[in-house]
C-alpha cells in the first residue's frame, strides 16, 4: 500500500514537509546539544525558518562534525537508547548512532513501505543476504521492515553460496536481499552443481551496496552478468545509517522513490547552494522523525541526480538516480570531471579485459593524472584504439593505458 503522502500533490509533499521542518527545528533547539549550539553560533533564528528554500539558511552538517562531537548530536537521555549502530568515521574511529524504541519503530516503517515498493507482499518469504550483527543498521532494518509486513525471513547472512542454496532449494523464498556482486557467486555455484537456477523459487533480488542501473537507468554490466543467466528482476536500492531511510525502485526501475514523510532532500553544489532542476550535485537531507539522533543538511559526500517526472507507480515523490560518483573522488581530468564508477563501466563492457588497477595521482602541476593498466586475453591489434574510442565516446576523454599480465 502506498502511503497517501507519496500520491499526493507536489504542493501538498511540500507543505506537509514545511510543516515537518518546523518540528524538528524546534525539538533540535530544545534538546541537541549540537546544533544548540550550532544555531547560537551563527545567530540562527529558528522562528524564520519557515520553508523548504529556507533551509539554504542554515550550515550544513559533515561526517566530521558527527565524529568530532558525536555524543553532542543526541537529544534524548542514553537510558532510553534501544540499539546502537556504527558506520565508519572520516577521521579514523567509528560514528555512532543511537535508536530509542520510536526510531526502530521508524526503521521498520521506512523498509517495509520500501519493501513494497520493490513488490514485497505480505505472504512472500525473503532470504536475508546480509549480517544483521557486528552494530551493522541494515540488516536489522530488514528484518524489522519484513517482520511489520508480515513477511517471513530467513536469515543466511552473508557469504557462503551452498548454505544459500541449501536454503533456497529447503524453504523456497521469494526474493533475495543480497549485494549484487554475491548472485554472480551464486549462479557459478549452481552451474557448477547442476543447479537449475531458472527453476527455482527466487523472482527477485533487493540490491544493496552496489549500483545495477546506468545513469539512463539502463541495466549496467553487472545486472546484465546476472540476468543473462537468472531470469530475475533486479531492484536497486540507496540508503545510509545515517539517514535511516531508504530510496528503492518500484518496477519500472527509474530510480529510487522518496519517502517524504521521513526526509527532506537537497542536492547541492560546491558552494552548498541547491543545483538547477536536472543538474548533478551531492545529496544532503534532513531527517524527519527521528527522536534520538536527527540530522539537518548532512553532506553524504554521494553525488546524485534527481528526477522529478511523473512514475507510472502512482508516487508523485521525486527519485534518486543511480550515484554518480563520492565527492572526495571526484577527479578533473584534461578539464573534465570524472568519477572512478564511471571508469569501471567503460572498462567492463569489455569482456577480453580480465583485470585491471586505476591509479591515479597528481603531477607536479598540481592536476589530475590517471593510468589504467589493464591485463587482456585474446588480444587483437585494434583492441586498444577500440577502448580508447570507447573512453572518448562516454567520458570524453582517454587517459594513460599500459598493457600488463595478471602475474
Amino acid at each position: 500500500m502506498i502511503p497517501k503522502i507519496e500520491t499526493a500533490t507536489i504542493t501538498e509533499i511540500k507543505s506537509y514537509q514545511e510543516e515537518k521542518l518546523k518540528e524538528l527545528l524546534s525539538y533540535v533547539n530544545s534538546n541537541s546539544p549540537f546544533y544548540r549550539s550550532l544555531f547560537a553560533k551563527n545567530s540562527i533564528d529558528i522562528a524564520t525558518i519557515k520553508t523548504i528554500e529556507d533551509l539554504a539558511l542554515l550550515p550544513v552538517t559533515s561526517k566530521e562534525d558527527l565524529q568530532k562531537h558525536n555524543d553532542d548530536f543526541l537529544c534524548v537521555p542514553k537510558r532510553e537508547i534501544i540499539d546502537y549502530a556504527t558506520t565508519s568515521g572520516t577521521l579514523g574511529d567509528p560514528v555512532t548512532f543511537g535508536l530509542t524504541d520510536k526510531d526502530l519503530d521508524r526503521l521498520a516503517y521506512n523498509e517495509a513501505i520500501s519493501f513494497d515498493c520493490a513488490g514485497i507482499k505480505e505472504g512472500d518469504l525473503v532470504q536475508l543476504m546480509t549480517t544483521i550483527d557486528r552494530r551493522f543498521m541494515a540488516g536489522l532494518a530488514y528484518f524489522l521492515g519484513l517482520r511489520k509486513m508480515k513477511v517471513g525471513v530467513i536469515r543466511v547472512g552473508a557469504g557462503l553460496p551452498e548454505l544459500q542454496w541449501d536454503s533456497i532449494l529447503k524453504y523456497n523464498p521469494t526474493y533475495l536481499i543480497t549485494v549484487p556482486s554475491f548472485l554472480l557467486k551464486m549462479i557459478e555455484y549452481a552451474e557448477q552443481h547442476n543447479i537449475d537456477i531458472n527453476n527455482s523459487s527466487v523472482k527477485g533480488a533487493i540490491c544493496i551496496g552496489e549500483p545495477i542501473r546506468n545513469q539512463d537507468f539502463t541495466d549496467n554490466v553487472l545486472s546484465k552478468k546476472i540476468t543473462d543467466k537468472w531470469n530475475i528482476k533486479l531492484f536497486s536500492t540507496y540508503a545510509s545509517t545515517e539517514m535511516s531511510t531508504a530510496f528503492t525502485e518500484c518496477s519500472h526501475g527509474v530510480g529510487g522513490h522518496h519517502h517524504p514523510e521521513l526526509i527532506i532532500v537537497e542536492v547541492l553544489d560546491e558552494n552548498n547552494k541547491p543545483v538547477q532542476n536536472g543538474e548533478s550535485g551531492e545529496l544532503t537531507f534532513t531527517t524527519l522523525g527521528i527522536e534520538a539522533m536527527p540530522l539537518i543538511r548532512f553532506k553524504t559526500g554521494d553525488i546524485v541526480q534527481l528526477h522529478t517526472d511523473p512514475c507510472l507507480c502512482g508516487r508523485n515523490t521525486l527519485r534518486v538516480g543511480p550515484v554518480i560518483g563520492r565527492k572526495q573522488h571526484m577527479i578533473k581530468y584534461k578539464g573534465t570531471t570524472l568519477y572512478p564508477p564511471a571508469m569501471n563501466d567503460v572498462l567492463n563492457d569489455f569482456v577480453s579485459i580480465e583485470n585491471y588497477i586505476i591509479e591515479i595521482s597528481t603531477n607536479d602541476l598540481g592536476t589530475d593524472e590517471i593510468l589504467i593498466k589493464i591485463a587482456v586475453k585474446n588480444q587483437t591489434p585494434t583492441f586498444l584504439q577500440e577502448l580508447k574510442d570507447h573512453f572518448r565516446a562516454k567520458l570524453r576523454v582517454t587517459p594513460k593505458i599500459e598493457f600488463t599480465t595478471n602475474e
